[in-house]
């Protein structure tokens, strides 16, 4: 019985404390004035705090400001290095593409001209060999008409000199 006894005390205690601490009306004027000045305190630190924050904050985005500022004059900067390097880069890329482009059809049209010279050649020495061979049968022509002329003449003259032997 005593253990009950106890334990509700010890739960009347509890309940008397915990109600200290949410500032119930049991408080003394003293008590509550201590209270009050805490809690004030309390708020003055944490607007100071807040005040501080926002001071750091506000820093902080003014240097974000200037880096990004200076990010973008070291970015043009960088391009106009890179501009210094080549000036005429772009217009050198462009040139070279155009050769590339050039060089891809020069290629078959090559293949082509030598085929047609390869064609032509052939073509040439064809000719030239049936005109060599036409040289040789004209000269041949030549020699016959020649003999065959010779020939007739010959028989001509006998046949004269048969004429001429019967008078």
């Amino acid at each position: 019985m005593q253990s009950e006894q106890q334990s509700n005390n010890n739960n009347q205690l509890v309940v008397q404390n915990s109600g200290s601490l949410s500032f119930s009306s049991h408080l003394s004027k003293e008590d509550e004035e201590m209270s009050r000045s805490a809690l004030s305190t309390f708020r003055a630190k944490e607007e100071e705090i807040e005040r501080k924050k926002m001071e750091v904050r506000e820093k902080v985005q003014l240097q974000l400001g200037r880096v990004e500022e200076e990010t973008k004059r070291l970015a043009t900067i960088r391009e106009e290095l890179e501009a210094l390097a080549d000036p005429m880069r772009k217009e050198v890329a462009l040139v070279r593409k155009k050769i590339d482009s050039v060089n891809k059809e020069l290629k078959p049209l090559g293949h082509a001209c030598q085929k047609k010279e390869k064609e032509y050649k052939d073509a040439l020495e064809a000719f030239n060999d049936k005109n060599r061979e036409k040289v040789q049968l004209i000269t041949k022509l030549m020699e016959l008409v020649s003999e065959s002329e010779r020939l007739r003449m010959k028989k001509l003259e006998e046949l004269s000199k048969n004429v001429d032997s019967m008078q």
